[in-house]
């Protein structure tokens, strides 16, 4: 089993922490069950007993009585037995009516370390929560990041494109790496996204046009590189009979982003110095969910690979935004503890006119942070202070 030391060495400082509760959202089998079993086995290891832990699965039938907080803080309640530390895990814990309820009569107690799990909306909830309102520390647990997948398949560095490439196709979710054969990794992923669709976004969420919900999410990966208009998403709906309120159409990419199945990203202004709340643009979580869930079959590179930068990111920890500069756009403006690095993505830079074209982007940007164009592409093409690296570089490295 790959230890995704990346996680567990943000969550770490917190296992002892008694008045925080921990919060492991993201896509469905992107690994969150995997990372709390990864997280007892450490507690474990420090000295804690089996009968201070207590692990509930709620995907599992065995809680399938356990359908409010008062039940779920009983349950709990009777597993204790003295004044020590319990450590308590709540595997999809939002098929828990009022979840949160029982979590904070439990964390005011200071007797249990409390970590939950949820795949949907539930979890964003908890921002808005009075019950739990600045008193969690949640981490987004994303698919496997590139560096994991090497270390996973054993991966030589002679091989990493055809990895990168396997990668445009299927994705990166854990589980698709048992399979071999393509049309299982098909199955397993186009399973996964039932998953999601039928316990995260209908039952949940109350959708029920789940026609219209799919074909809104096809035209947003299809088009995922591009300025979102909702009038051309609404037009496409209607052209294909599928007509659709502009209510609707935002409550349904709203549950797109709340069952973490896409990103929304914002357009930051640099000349104005402000974040712009329209002509966002949305990237896959997964590029295998995207692939099943477009009709062509032939992958687009290069977006392919500017939503590989993103979720690359996202992972390293950074606050993304697309950059409007006075004549154009930067793809990526990351930022991470005040300081803030532009970024150009372009697949292949052996064309001349396209080195000037991603090169110049940075014209009209006259602060002195840096800036970076990563590409596939192993010649050095770094010019005027502009830094130019090569994919694998930035993927494979923790410090970016």
């Amino acid at each position: 089993m790959l230890k995704r030391n990346y996680y567990l060495n943000k969550i770490r400082d917190f296992y002892n922490v008694n008045s925080l509760i921990k919060v492991l959202c993201g896509l469905r089998r992107s690994g969150k069950s995997v990372i709390l079993q990864q997280i007892i086995e450490e507690i474990k290891e420090s000295g804690v007993k089996d009968d201070h832990i207590i692990y509930i699965n709620f995907e599992s039938l065995d809680y399938v009585n356990i359908t409010n907080a008062i039940e779920l803080n009983n349950y709990i309640k009777s597993f204790v037995k003295d004044k020590k530390t319990y450590y308590i895990f709540l595997d999809e814990v939002q098929k828990v009516d009022e979840f949160e309820k029982a979590i904070n009569s439990l964390r005011i107690t200071n007797q249990f370390s409390i970590f939950i799990t949820g795949s949907n909306s539930k979890m964003t909830f908890l921002e808005l929560s009075t019950d739990l309102s600045g008193r969690y520390v949640s981490f987004r647990i994303n698919p496997l990041s590139f560096k994991e997948v090497v270390e996973l398949t054993k991966t030589k560095s002679e091989n990493y494109f055809n990895l990168l490439l396997d990668i445009f196709e299927w994705g990166t979710l854990p589980q698709r790496f048992i399979f071999e054969n393509n049309d299982s990794k098909e199955n397993y992923i186009r399973d996964v996204y039932d998953s999601i669709l039928l316990k995260d976004v209908v039952e949940r969420l109350g959708i029920t046009d789940v026609t219209s919900f799919n074909k809104i999410f096809q035209y947003v990966l299809e088009t995922e590189t591009r300025e979102f208009s909702a009038t051309n998403v609404l037009d496409y709906l209607a052209k294909s009979g599928n007509k659709v309120a502009t209510d609707t159409l935002y409550k349904y990419l709203d549950a797109l982003c709340s069952t973490f199945i896409i990103n929304k990203v914002y357009r930051y202004d640099v000349n104005g110095k402000m974040v712009l709340k329209s002509l966002n643009k949305y990237y896959a979580t997964d590029l295998g969910v995207k692939r099943i869930k477009t009709n062509s079959k032939e992958i687009n590179y290069s977006q392919a690979f500017e939503n590989l930068i993103y979720n690359e990111l996202i992972k390293k920890g950074y606050e993304v935004y697309i950059g409007k500069t006075k004549e154009g756009e930067i793809d990526f403006i990351a930022s991470k503890n005040n300081n803030i690095k532009y970024i150009q993505a372009c697949y292949d830079l052996s064309n001349e006119a396209t080195r000037d074209r991603e090169f110049n982007a940075f014209n009209n940007i006259n602060d002195h942070h840096p800036k970076y164009v990563i590409s596939t592409n192993q010649e050095d093409y770094s010019q005027n202070g502009i830094k130019h690296l090569n994919i694998f570089d930035f993927l494979m490295d923790d410090q970016f």
